[in-house]
């Protein structure tokens, strides 16, 4: 898939499941790290929403689900605190994934 249809893709999922209009804005490079070891590298795509009841930005990803990674699940995470940045989005989703066995 080319980056332009992901990122159609990503903003169709964000507009849908916010129901709130969505511009993308950036790409955001995120390394996170945990006692020496990589737990989660790659690109986060940041968007502006339009029209949200409690948050006007975003960050969203994607990545494989099911159990032969045969499906593309995707993640957004609402810029509302904690969450200020993408890193601290992807943080947020690790802790969240950790506690519900995702990870």
């Amino acid at each position: 898939m080319n980056k332009h249809d992901y990122l159609a893709q990503l903003q169709v999922a964000i507009e849908q499941l916010h129901d709130c209009a969505a511009t993308r804005l950036k790409t955001v490079p995120v390394h996170e790290n945990f006692q020496g070891k990589t737990v989660w590298k790659g690109d986060v795509e940041v968007f502006d929403l339009h029209y949200h009841q409690k948050a006007k930005r975003c960050y969203a990803w994607s990545h494989l689900d099911g159990e032969n990674d045969e499906r593309t699940g995707f993640v957004v995470v609402l810029e509302i605190p904690p969450v200020e940045s993408a890193a601290t989005a992807v943080r947020v989703q690790i802790v969240k994934d950790v506690k519900s066995g995702k990870s």
